[in-house]
């Protein structure tokens, strides 16, 4: 009877250990999938902001808030800067995007990669442009139909639809000027209509511009800006409408009063050129948010190499992270000091807020 019992007391604490074992599994689940805190106020954001844990080549964001995670999430080209492949640009394509998310903007953590649907798991996917319409998310995304070891081949715009932010259902072809066209900028126009900024590199990757009443079908218009410039973002503040783009030189500062003739500050901001210092580093293809308290805050990316690459990188450069600094204006001109502490803490959008861009805040 005593050995019975024994053994019954055994079996029972058994049980409980697994089940005990199974309910912390179940909560650190739980606990994981749960949106982080935000913070109270503003605080320092990390320096890098983001690294990419998987290729470690982050590029090209565009920050969006999460309606049902109450987060914001940031959209990002997930450059393969670990590839064991050194022919030519290789490492640049076959890519998809990535997903980073934070409760204010200072301190980010990695998601997953979109699920995004294409034709061949070779395909590129670049530089997603991701706004919020009456309830739906659009994404514009740059798709190049192949891995490659150069830059001569095809690569269109594409617009995808979501109801989650994660996974999505494409559309259609924006049918641009060219078959080169890359890098979707959209912003909703005082009319309600809408209109699409982009680099047609079949122009001396000038800024061209085209419009729509619907996200749909497109009207083109022309030349926005005859700068080589990729990445460019446009967005309403103090004032005047902005339109900022990537020469690799740093990055140029356009001003308008009508969302159509832009004039050029003289000089670009993030121009450090010569140096290899990730927090000295020239900044490339960004995206502004405007907050609640009109701050305006750039999120950018820089490329590092050499002595200071991680790793697992492979080549000079190949490495890339994330950054985020703050905006200043004064009488028309846009500055920013990048090695500047960003004390940031980007508040939930205004709930219904009628905004004359395509980003809610």
């Amino acid at each position: 009877m005593e050995a019975f019992l024994g053994t019954t007391l055994r079996r029972l604490l058994y049980t409980l250990a697994i089940a005990t074992v199974f309910a912390g599994l179940a909560i650190g689940a739980d606990a994981q999938s749960a949106a982080p805190k935000s913070s109270k106020g503003p605080v320092a954001a990390d320096v890098p902001l983001f690294r990419d844990p998987i290729h470690d080549g982050a590029a090209d964001p565009v920050v969006v808030w999460n309606r049902t995670r109450k987060t914001w999430w940031m959209f990002y080209t997930n450059r393969r800067a670990d590839l064991d492949d050194n022919s030519g640009v290789t490492w640049v394509h076959g890519t998809r995007i990535g997903i980073a998310e934070s409760p204010d903007g200072a301190h980010w953590t990695y998601v997953s990669e979109a699920d995004i649907p294409v034709p061949s798991p070779d395909y590129t996917l670049w530089a997603p442009e991701v706004i919020d319409v009456g309830g739906t998310y659009h994404m514009f995304l740059t798709v190049v139909p192949g891995t490659f070891t150069d830059w001569q081949h095809p690569r269109h715009i594409l617009h995808l639809t979501s109801t989650d932010l994660l996974h999505w259902k494409p559309l259609e072809n924006a049918n641009l000027e060219s078959d080169r066209t890359i890098d979707a900028c959209v912003f909703k126009l005082p009319s309600g209509d809408w209109r699409l900024w982009y680099k047609n590199e079949a122009d001396g990757s000038k800024v061209y511009f085209s419009d729509s009443p619907d996200l749909v079908h497109w009207t083109h218009k022309g030349i926005a800006t005859t700068n080589r410039g990729e990445g460019p973002v446009v967005f309403q503040w103090h004032g005047s409408y902005w339109l900022i783009n990537d020469p690799h030189a740093g990055l140029g500062v356009f001003r308008s009063d009508d969302l159509t003739t832009w004039h050029q500050q003289p000089n670009n901001i993030l121009r450090e050129p010569g140096t290899q210092d990730t927090d000295k580093a020239v900044g490339n293809h960004a995206d502004v948010v405007v907050d609640a308290t009109g701050r305006a805050w750039l999120f950018y990316f820089t490329q590092q190499g050499g002595e200071n690459a991680s790793p697992n990188t492979r080549g000079y450069a190949r490495r890339s992270v994330l950054h985020v600094t703050e905006l200043h204006e004064a009488n028309g001109i846009i500055t920013t000091d990048r090695n500047a502490p960003a004390y940031i803490h980007l508040l939930p959008p205004p709930k219904n807020k009628k905004s004359d861009t395509a980003k809610p805040w």
